[in-house]
């Protein structure tokens, strides 16, 4: 069951990302992200019982590696899993998500899709006549589009464990607090930073971000997952 579900995501994600009309991408990309939520909840029974997370470090190469990162990093929060950016190394900038097998593979699916979208959107943004500062703006533009890609995920999973059996958010509440665990055991000493942007792309990002609605853009089955081997 688990892999038809995937399979029927991935068909979805693809249909979404061939089409150039918009009302069938919304449908694609509605139903995609339905069955994702949905398959995020179900693999809460699925799991192993005595199966620990596991983690694995993600690098994002330039141009916009920190803002890459940044997308990554909030898609593998959206999905309960836990990530930190550990800095540059390897060509780019490194994050290590930690998670269970069935919320990383959801990251994986959806980190590549939302990071080829939003590069294809950065290209197409027509900069306003008022900017001066163009990759201020198109910063802001990144910031934007990654907020509201974020916002729309945790309100899908949200409904998700709503509609849920009694008992599942205490049961997410326990896998949370031991991916916490598995975190800690590596940094105990953790520092929080809040990107700022100057730029004015902000609000014309949040839209595109939007656009995407959930996580609703195509993956391409031939596609490398931008997410690597586990390493845990």
């Amino acid at each position: 069951m688990r892999e038809r579900t995937l399979d029927r995501v991935r068909k979805l994600l693809a249909k979404a990302e061939r089409t150039d009309n918009e009302h069938e991408r919304a449908t694609f990309m509605a139903a995609a992200s339905a069955l994702m939520a949905k398959y995020g909840i179900e693999s809460v029974d699925a799991e192993p019982l005595r199966r620990a997370p596991a983690n694995r470090i993600v690098t994002l190469p330039n141009p916009w590696a920190r803002e890459k990162a940044r997308l990554v990093s909030l898609v593998a929060q959206a999905v309960r899993c836990r990530p930190l950016l550990i800095g540059r190394g390897d060509g780019g900038q490194r994050v290590h998500i930690f998670g269970f097998a069935a919320d990383l593979e959801r990251a994986d699916l959806l980190a590549t899709s939302l990071l080829l979208q939003m590069a294809a959107g950065l290209t197409r943004v027509r900069l306003p006549p008022s900017v001066t500062t163009v990759r201020a703006y198109r910063r802001s533009w990144l910031l934007g589009f990654t907020d509201e890609v974020y916002r729309l995920l945790r309100a899908a999973e949200s409904a998700a464990v709503a509609e849920a059996a009694p008992g599942t958010a205490l049961v997410l509440a326990d896998r949370g607090a031991e991916v916490d665990r598995a975190v800690a055991e590596q940094y105990p000493r953790i520092r929080v930073s809040v990107p700022r942007t100057s730029g004015t792309g902000y609000r014309d990002g949040v839209e595109a971000g939007r656009r995407a609605d959930l996580g609703r853009t195509g993956v391409d089955p031939v596609l490398t997952p931008v997410l690597g081997p586990s390493g845990g």
